[in-house]
């Protein structure tokens, strides 16, 4: 039997006043939400949650049938679970365009978001815009999303190399976010579980800071997901802490016993938490990996 604990952080970071970032740690249902939000003042506070919200909302109140995905249709080269959070995050971007449109304030507004849906066989992943996800499976550490930014356009053409990007100074300019416009792009995989699995959902304020060998390192050596997250986001702010930074460690445990995981969220001294109670293809690159 698989079960699943989970730990979540977001921190404001050394640099800012405000934290725009929000997420969702839901073991209950297997939903699992980092948003960065974007657009000055309290512009990116607000997209950030009404994504979260909107999400957690979703997930909710839809259903394992054809039916949970609509209006947005229904495609059959993914799961439902495929379907339902990719509608998901369909119906959040309609709600972050119509906060925008009722309130002239909040005029350029958007968000990142990368989310996981995740059961007893399989994680299913979305992402738009820069925020990342990362399985951490047998000692390795795999990279799940392709960032939607001008660098990584850049990199992908041979343009730059990864390390001139990380130093560019249009690094944070990302080509996909919520509240652009009416419909969003949305990146979707789906990894068969093994126990074990450790996933990690985070915002460029942490891979801004720290480097994917780092990451490994943690995801190695530490065992519990709580010790993780927290060493992951003091390092950040060790670097200097530029961005808000949130990060949640989803651990896949292969238990014997009646134990059923644990939800956990956290604060911290200079952490709000934003939740009111998170290489991508199209199609189905499942076929990547071993069941």
């Amino acid at each position: 039997m698989l079960t699943l604990r989970a730990f979540g952080l977001t921190d404001v970071g050394r640099k800012r006043k405000h934290n725009e970032d929000a997420y969702l740690v839901d073991t209950e249902r297997g939903l699992f939400v980092v948003a960065d939000g974007m657009g000055g003042h309290a512009a990116g506070e607000v997209a950030s949650r009404i994504t979260v919200e909107s999400m957690q909302e979703f997930i909710a109140t839809s259903d394992d049938t054809t039916e949970s995905s609509w209006p947005f249709g229904y495609g059959n080269r993914a799961s439902s679970s495929g379907n339902r959070l990719t509608a998901a995050v369909e119906r959040a971007n309609e709600k972050v365009m119509r906060a925008v449109a009722n309130r002239p304030e909040l005029k350029g507004m958007g968000t990142t978001v990368v989310a996981a849906l995740v059961d007893t066989e399989r994680a299913t992943l979305v992402h738009v815009g820069d925020s990342r996800a990362y399985l951490y499976r047998d000692g390795e550490l795999r990279r799940l999303t392709d960032d939607h930014s001008w660098v990584q356009e850049q990199v992908n053409a041979g343009i730059l190399s990864e390390d001139e990007a990380k130093s560019h100074p249009l690094k944070n300019v990302v080509t996909r976010a919520l509240g652009g416009s009416p419909h969003v792009s949305v990146d979707l995989i789906e990894v068969p579980l093994r126990g074990g699995d450790r996933f990690l959902l985070c915002s460029d304020g942490l891979t801004g800071m720290v480097a994917d060998d780092e990451i490994h390192g943690f995801l190695l050596t530490e065992s519990l997901a709580e010790a993780v997250v927290r060493k992951l986001v003091d390092l950040a702010n060790e670097r200097g802490g530029v961005d808000n930074i949130t990060s949640i460690v989803i651990d896949v445990i292969r238990d014997t016993s009646k134990d059923t995981g644990e939800r956990t969220h956290a604060t911290r001294r200079r952490v709000s938490e934003k939740t009111t109670m998170p290489m991508a293809k199209k199609g189905s690159p499942k076929d990547d990996f071993d069941d």
